[in-house]
């Protein structure tokens, strides 16, 4: 089994080992003695694993409830975590009870928030079944719920107790689905790992990814939990995603937007002469190969409009993950008023 240890304000192990899912009870009763715990799942999760989870959890001494959630981004709602805080008390949960999230980004970051504010926090163990959930959405303590003005604008930073990563999940994956998460891989890469694009040109196991980028976030992660400096680099194509993302009406997918995000961020790097030229050539390169898109159908003027409304915005101000070399990212402050000038130069000609 492969475990990375994080150290954050809370301590948890990210394990990851195929056929794992079966033992999430064992796991889980290491970290947490049995009491009651709510899955919380998605329709299109729970029932491939909901009942392995759940028998496990019986196995090792758990009584266990649910709440099943529409799958899809539009479930991550005010909506849905306020029927959570009700079932949640509806079933009598209190501090020394836990709450499972068994599925994707959407289902992690809902039940995280809910496990930040029910009674003032209890604890909550993490069950990724998507490759972007595993190599970075459950790892690191971002809970959130999207509003109307944009995704993620409500939320709290609270680690989970432990994180079980079983790759064999990955293949009831549709392809875009697993796409979705290799845009997120492709991240790490160009911030600081540039020994991941290498692999990633070549055959790999998706195993050894996984951990690589986990390392990665938990090493950032330890040095700025609350996302005040540092940890912004692992927003690299993401203000411009979620624009993207905002701008379809979330018919585009996180990942695939985010792909799109990186490249017209690293496009307009160049044109302002911050950029090697090279990195653009293999940043297409890589998103073709899994299949994820290199544009969109916005302009920068639509993109821009959605980005002021960014989390990471900070008054006038807003900054950007810019791509500088082939695995090297900085971050730069742009006023909100000149983001537009420099969006625009993706859509430049040469």
């Amino acid at each position: 089994m492969k475990t990375v240890n994080v150290k954050a304000s809370r301590e948890y192990n990210v394990c990851i080992e195929r056929g794992i899912l079966k033992d999430a009870g064992e796991m889980i009763s290491a970290v947490h003695k049995p009491c009651k715990a709510m899955l919380i799942s998605d329709t299109n999760v729970a029932p491939l694993y909901a009942k392995t989870v759940t028998d496990s959890l019986c196995a090792s001494g758990f009584e266990t409830v649910s709440f099943i959630i529409e799958a899809g981004e539009e479930s991550k709602n005010a909506v849905n975590l306020a029927l959570i805080w009700e079932a949640l008390a509806e079933n009598s949960l209190t501090r020394s009870d836990i709450i499972i999230a068994l599925g994707g980004g959407v289902v992690g970051d809902l039940s995280g928030f809910a496990a930040a504010t029910y009674l003032r926090g209890i604890e909550y163990i993490q069950i990724p079944t998507t490759l972007l959930a595993m190599v970075d959405s459950s790892v690191g303590g971002k809970t959130a719920v999207d509003l109307k003005a944009g995704k993620n604008l409500a939320g709290a930073f609270y680690q989970p107790s432990l994180v079980i990563c079983d790759p064999e999940a990955l293949k009831t994956l549709s392809a875009q689905t697993f796409s979705d998460g290799m845009a997120e891989v492709i991240k790490y890469g160009f911030i600081n790992r540039p020994e991941l694009l290498s692999l990633l040109e070549s055959d790999f196991d998706i195993a050894d990814v996984i951990e690589i980028c986990v390392e990665d976030k938990r090493d950032i992660v330890s040095l700025d939990e609350k996302d005040r400096g540092l940890r912004q680099l692992l927003n690299l194509g993401h203000t411009v995603g979620h624009g993207i993302e905002r701008c379809s009406g979330y018919s585009i997918t996180h990942g695939s937007a985010v792909a799109a995000g990186m490249v017209i961020i690293t496009r307009a790097a160049i044109k302002a002469g911050i950029c090697d030229n090279g990195v653009l050539e293999v940043l297409i390169k890589l998103l073709e190969k899994f299949s994820l898109p290199t544009s969109c159908d916005f302009t920068a003027q639509e993109i821009c409009n959605a980005a002021f409304n960014d989390k990471k915005r900070k008054g006038n101000s807003i900054t950007l993950v810019i791509p500088e070399k082939l695995g090297e990212s900085g971050l730069v402050p742009y006023d909100v008023d000149k983001l537009l000038d420099f969006i625009s130069g993706a859509w430049k000609n040469d």
